[in-house]
């Protein structure tokens, strides 16, 4: 099989819009979307993250350098705002070099976010 570039898709809520729970909880979506896809470092191409307008008290890219993910171009923006969407979300969109066919990928939604996509959460 060769390999493609795919992409991952993930989500988590935040209780607060403080600095320390945004790093917190995008560390632990990039963790869990790394683990559960068997993704190396080596083959993450790039990181598009979104957050809802009410979280703006630091850049969740934030939370990938402290990684050391430093090489891996990320891009950080504001989600489209519409009327009675889910509050305190921040979605990423994982782009990565993987054999892995886009059935096999696990695409990884956390706390209220499973709400998003039903129909991806086991």
């Amino acid at each position: 099989m060769s390999c493609r570039c795919r992409a991952l898709r993930g989500a988590i809520t935040v209780e607060e819009n403080s600095a320390e729970k945004i790093v917190q909880a995008t560390r632990e979506l990039l963790s869990q979307m790394v683990q559960a896809n068997e993704v190396d470092t080596e083959d993450l191409v790039s990181i598009i993250f979104t957050l809802t307008k009410d979280l703006d008290a630091v850049f969740p890219a934030v939370a990938a350098r402290s990684f050391g993910w430093n090489q891996i171009p990320l891009l950080c923006c504001q989600e489209v705002e519409v009327p009675d969407s889910m509050p305190r979300c921040i979605r990423i969109l994982m782009h990565i070099n993987t054999e892995k066919t886009a059935q096999d990928l696990k695409h990884i939604y956390l706390r209220q976010a499973v709400d998003l996509r039903q129909d991806l959460v086991p």
